[in-house]
């Protein structure tokens, strides 16, 4: 009986710690006055449209003589892997000595409708590889691809192995059928001409509602039961304030390029069939012989990885390596052991592949 009579003053006592949170948090947002992203210094060498390439000098002793190019995905913005300071893996990397140029594709407006996968891949990316090449003296330079980016890599190293000496994939999808890919089997269901047709530029806080929905009570409820704890104090504050503008700046997708990826990738699965066209070029996978690190979140909703490690079966290279990371898709980026474990293990494969 007591337990019973205890039970609406948990309640009560509940509410009232709730409330006092929310008042906490309301006057730790009065204080914010901005949230920066995207804080270690960097140097702008290259610029073409909408498109941006910034240079990030080593920090310290340089680790080896050959820089790293990080082609990110269209969805969301590269300052993912520099979140802050205590969480930056591109900082992981310029402290352990590596030379490292990052692509930032923009924000695409109306201009831009018309931009396919030929333009981002055979020229864009070409582009940049070509100018990391000029400027470092090598024939040969480093690519890292990150989610949709790493299937951009992986198109552009298996029609241009000559440009590319060691290839690094994180949370890449490959093989787009694994029946544990739930974004896979939202993406099928989607009609992407007639979604072109009518959008011209698929707006980003659509693919944002998209992927939310995916884990509705994670992403939705529990994230925002749990808000109040995370803005109790400033430096709390400001850590969960910049994921959350990451998550929402979600630049808007070309129309051309969005309607050829969902058609190739998502619903015919053309990549590993050695199907996909990138403009006149067709993309084989076997063509891939340069070494090659594959990493992978074990907890990954949009990118499972089954749907990564599919990459071993259709690549040639005699040096394949994979690494999971017990992490979510973002996970392999800001945690703990992404800053402990993963930009190091990037740094030496390079090293002992230079």
């Amino acid at each position: 009986m007591d337990s019973i009579h205890l039970k609406p003053a948990k309640v009560a006592e509940e509410l009232f710690d709730f409330n006092r949170k929310l008042l906490k948090s309301y006057n730790t947002l009065q204080k914010l006055k901005e949230v920066d992203v995207g804080q270690t210094p960097k140097e702008e060498v290259y610029r073409e449209d909408k498109l941006r390439l910034h240079r990030y000098t080593p920090i310290g002793e340089p680790a080896n003589t050959t820089p790293v190019l990080i082609c990110y995905a269209l969805v969301n913005r590269p300052y993912m892997i520099d979140l802050e300071p205590e969480r930056s893996i591109l900082l992981r990397l310029l402290e352990q000595g590596q030379e490292v140029y990052v692509i930032d594709w923009g924000y695409p407006d109306a201009a831009d409708r018309y931009l396919d996968l030929d333009d981002y891949i055979n020229e864009y990316l070409n582009n940049c590889v070509d100018h990391v090449r000029e400027r470092s003296g090598k024939d040969q330079i480093n690519l890292l691809g990150i989610c949709q980016g790493g299937t951009f890599s992986l198109c552009y190293t298996a029609m241009n192995p000559h440009k590319i000496k060691n290839l690094i994939t994180m949370v890449t999808p490959v093989d787009f059928h694994t029946p544990d890919n739930l974004l896979a089997h939202l993406a099928r269901s989607v009609d992407a001409d007639l979604a072109v047709d009518t959008y011209g530029n698929i707006p980003g806080s659509m693919l944002n509602d998209s992927y939310n929905s995916l884990m509705p009570m994670r992403l939705g409820i529990q994230k925002n039961l749990g808000m109040p704890n995370q803005l109790e104090n400033e430096e709390s504050a400001l850590s969960f304030l910049r994921m959350e503008k990451w998550i929402y700046d979600s630049p808007d997708q070309a129309g051309e390029a969005f309607r050829q990826f969902i058609k190739q990738f998502f619903h015919d699965n053309k990549l590993i069939k050695g199907e996909a066209m990138i403009g006149d070029k067709q993309v084989d996978l076997s063509n891939i012989t340069q070494p090659v690190l594959n990493i992978y979140g074990s907890f990954d909703h949009l990118v499972p990885p089954a749907a990564s490690v599919a990459l071993a079966n259709h690549v040639s290279s005699s040096d394949y390596e994979e690494m999971k990371v017990h992490g979510g898709h973002i996970g392999v980026f800001v945690s703990g052991k992404a800053q402990t474990l993963v930009a190091p293990k990037i740094v030496n494969w390079l090293t002992a592949h230079d």
